[in-house]
């Protein structure tokens, strides 16, 4: 056989595949008017007489408090039963008790008592509250409850009776706790990866969200009658993954005909499933080419009323986003009229709830608000509630009630796992690899229960969690050892040598983020080690000694990745694939006797070929990834990837506005250290570091997300600063009239010189700046940005074509400030020059 033939064959036939699933991805019947929808679930004529009898008994007040939802954190049981609320929530991070690790039977004697002061009002008719939580994969808040791969990795699967499976293992395991109402599932269609929120997408294709939406719709809620079924909510509606460089809560400037076509299609199949609840988005629209602003969404009549409940006909109700009346202009997170008169029916206020039911009952009572309008909003929250059969139902009365086994679902969140990889490179060894081969493990992430869960994870960003909080999951290595491989684990791979194993397995990846902090902001590119330029150097570590490099990528979006694939033999994306890690290994290692799996993911977003091709999705004009749509090798397809070419533009991909220096953008261009006499210590890539020199001390700290600064703190003369093994490259309008911004919050006024400079090396580029008398009037402000002209610095002499050090602040006695997000930009509000002499 002419191997070489059968290669090329392979390869054609698996980009034919790819090919033909792009060409075919945008080509669905196109609308042109918002479809009028039918739900699984049909109006019942009894039903809604009992909830016009339940209405028509109801105050002012218990209304109100029918709309109300509060966070466990902030309410009783006994305010439940006193203003008569409807609901509460957990948010992100929140248990019973504050107990991270509380069992099923904690969640569930909390939801009873909640429920029973619920039916203890003095309402005519005892009407009871519903719980919600975040469940968007698995049971992801709960100790002990396995986590499924998120939306991304099972929009690679394309399964839809795995994800109606996961659906229903995900309500079997809710109801456990005593839960009734999920916030899921999300079929946002994300346009720009650049978006924190990418990983909880199906896809880029509206088609195939559609195509799994209403499966997972149908696995959560079932008929709403059985002891596993839960309320479902589709959510962000609408436009969340289409907002303008993918910003969370930012504006979607699409089309009427896109919103429709592209950012609506998951809501189709949801109503049609039957899905009872929509959560509102945070984001704005603005159909610019029609001249029509629509606004912020829980604000907008036109997109919760007409478009959704008059023209699609959806009849559950709509519950806000987190404080999401707040987001509206002219409102508060306690108060918002127009919210309401927009078709919000059930308001998240989870702190100041008290506040808003006041507010809400004085705008009614005012006319602000019409009564119509509050009746119609607690008419559709007690319809869901009589569909789902919450009425006299305690939640400790399911079958599964307090059952920490019923959290369980490890063989289904394994075979999803092993239906999510997606193999990009095949140019190594055979996979799955024998069992009796000697393997060597890297990179930290093979290790980390919080790298393979990502956000929504125990906490709400996924960070500060432990692989001890995750006592029934597989990380990836523990699932390589179980399948019998001997195995040796190196995390940063420094000190082995890879010449004497049979293959490498590296296993790298982004870390844990959410909304907001997972955003890559409009400056920054996609290349993945511009912000995790540790697992580079894990890479170079074990490359071309001798022995196949099997790169495993854990990620929550596609990325630039070019220099990472030309170190690596084999490279698979693994996506974010929750506790089951021996998903991962079954695809690598054969179990002694066990038939080998087939890899069977294809990409359901586009891989990037360059750091800036963002938006890239496929039927856009000139589509051109690095792997397309619907890409995925076979395990005995080889690939032909070639070298790769791995260069990119310095500045990130708005240069000619902002030129990252070290932040979320960029932590690898101009990484930081600290300086004491003669000594030089770099900060390193864990961010979580403590780090020492005499005179002056590095930790972490936060200013505006998790992470994103560090805390510096000088008892003698000593430097912090930003410094690269290239000199800056400002394109020549920031040159000539930019600034330099940092963040900053000083806790501790200086006590001596403080001083900022643009330095060459150890050497200053002219004369630093005196930045004493700044640092002591913003001490105790709080959180504060700070944008020096460059002019400043070159007037003191400095030559910005020799900088390498863009950012360097030098104490000569105590001070303590967090600096981050350091950056050159065109615009903000400057300090004069003056106040730096």
């Amino acid at each position: 056989m002419n191997i070489d033939r059968t290669m090329r064959l392979a390869v054609a036939s698996a980009l034919a595949l790819a090919a033909a699933c792009a060409a075919a991805a945008p080509a669905a019947p196109q609308l042109d008017a918002w479809p009028r929808l039918t739900s699984a679930i049909a109006p019942n004529a009894a039903l809604e007489a009992r909830v016009r009898e339940i209405v028509g008994k109801m105050t002012l007040a218990q209304k109100i408090g029918q709309m109300t939802q509060a966070e466990i954190k902030s309410v009783t049981p006994d305010d439940v039963r006193t203003y008569y609320l409807g609901s509460v929530l957990n948010g992100g991070g929140s248990w019973p008790h504050n107990d991270k690790h509380a069992h099923a039977a904690d969640w569930l004697k909390l939801a009873d008592a909640f429920y029973d002061a619920s039916i203890a009002t003095d309402m005519a008719v005892k009407v009871p509250m519903i719980w919600g939580t975040d469940a968007v994969h698995g049971h992801n808040n709960v100790y002990g409850a396995t986590m499924f791969p998120h939306n991304i990795g099972l929009g690679a699967a394309r399964d839809p009776e795995l994800v109606r499976a996961i659906g229903a293992a995900t309500g079997k395991a809710v109801r456990a706790t005593g839960i009734a109402w999920v916030f899921g599932p999300t079929v946002a269609v994300v346009r720009d990866d650049r978006w924190g929120r990418t990983y909880e997408s199906f896809s880029e294709d509206p088609q195939l969200v559609k195509r799994l939406a209403g499966p997972y719709v149908a696995g959560l809620q079932g008929a709403l009658k059985g002891d596993a079924n839960v309320i479902a909510s589709i959510k962000h509606y609408m436009g969340d993954g289409g907002t303008e460089f993918g910003v969370n809560t930012g504006v979607a400037k699409v089309s009427e005909r896109d919103m429709m076509n592209i950012h609506a299609q998951g809501y189709y199949a949801g109503i049609e499933a039957g899905a009872q609840t929509v959560m509102a988005s945070f984001n704005s629209w603005n159909d610019v080419a029609a001249g029509h602003d629509y606004g912020k969404v829980h604000g907008s009549h036109a997109m919760l009323t007409d478009i959704l409940k008059d023209k699609m006909g959806f009849d559950g109700f709509v519950v806000t986003d987190w404080n999401g009346i707040g987001e509206v202009p002219g409102c508060r997170n306690d108060a918002c009229a127009q919210a309401i008169n927009a078709g919000v029916d059930m308001v998240m206020v989870p702190n100041d709830w008290k506040a808003f039911i006041a507010n809400t009952v004085k705008d009614v009572e005012a006319g602000r608000i019409r009564l119509a309008r509050i009746d119609d909003a607690v008419s559709r929250i007690v319809r869901v509630k009589l569909r789902a059969g919450v009425f006299g139902k305690r939640p400790s009365q399911s079958a599964w009630a307090g059952k920490d086994d019923a959290l369980l679902a490890k063989d289904l969140g394994r075979r999803a796992v092993r239906e999510s990889l997606v193999l990009l490179k095949n140019e190594g060894p055979a996979l799955p690899l024998a069992a009796n081969k000697h393997i060597l493990v890297v990179g930290k992430a093979a290790d980390s229960m919080a790298n393979q869960t990502g956000g929504w994870a125990l906490t709400w960003q996924g960070t500060a969690n432990t692989n001890a909080d995750f006592p029934k999951a597989d990380t990836i290595l523990a699932g390589l050892k179980a399948a019998g491989a001997d195995v040796t684990y190196s995390a940063d791979a420094a000190d082995v040598d890879p010449g004497k194993f049979d293959a490498v397995v590296a296993v790298i990846g982004e870390g844990p983020y959410a909304e907001g902090d997972g955003d890559i902001v409009p400056a920054g590119t996609l290349r993945h080690t511009s912000r995790y330029p540790e697992d580079l150097a894990v890479l170079r570590n074990v490359h071309g000694k001798g022995k196949p490099v099997v790169t495993v990528f854990l990620s929550g979006r596609p990325l630039w990745v070019n220099d990472l694939l030309n170190l690596s033999d084999t490279f698979v994306a693994a996506w974010l694939p929750g506790t089951e890690g021996k998903g991962v290994s079954d695809l690598l290692v054969a179990a002694k006797g066990a038939k080998p799996y087939e890899f069977t993911g294809r990409l359901s977003f586009s891989w990037p070929k360059t750091v800036c091709q963002t938006p890239l999705n496929v039927g856009d004009a000139g589509y051109a990834p690095l792997f397309a749509y619907g890409y995925g090798l076979k395990r005995d397809e080889r690939s032909h990837v070639g070298l790769l070419d791995a260069a990119y533009p310095p500045g990130g991909c708005s240069a000619a506005d902002t030129y990252p220096v070290y932040g979320h953008a960029d932590r690898a261009s101009f990484p930081l250290r600290i300086r004491s006499d003669a000594r030089v210590q770099p900060l390193g890539a864990d961010l979580n570091a403590t780090t020492r020199l005499p005179g002056i001390t590095a930790a972490v700290a936060q200013i505006k997300a998790q992470q994103d600064a560090k805390l510096v703190t000088w008892t003698a003369p000593a430097t912090f600063e930003a410094h690269g093994d290239k000199p800056l490259a400002l394109p020549a309008a920031l040159a000539d009239k930019g600034l330099l911004r940092f963040d900053t919050l000083v806790q501790a006024a200086p006590a001596g010189k403080v001083t900022i400079a643009m330095a060459c090396g150890a050497r200053a580029c002219g004369t630093p700046l005196d930045a004493t008398r700044l640092f002591t009037r913003l001490a105790g402000k709080g959180r504060q940005s700070v944008a020096i002209p460059l002019a400043c610095f070159r007037a003191h002499g400095a030559d910005l074509a020799r900088v390498d050090t863009p950012f360097s602040v030098t104490s000569s006695g105590p001070f303590t400030a967090a600096f981050g997000n350091v950056d050159v930009t065109a615009t903000g509000d400057a300090i004069g020059c003056e106040e730096l002499q």
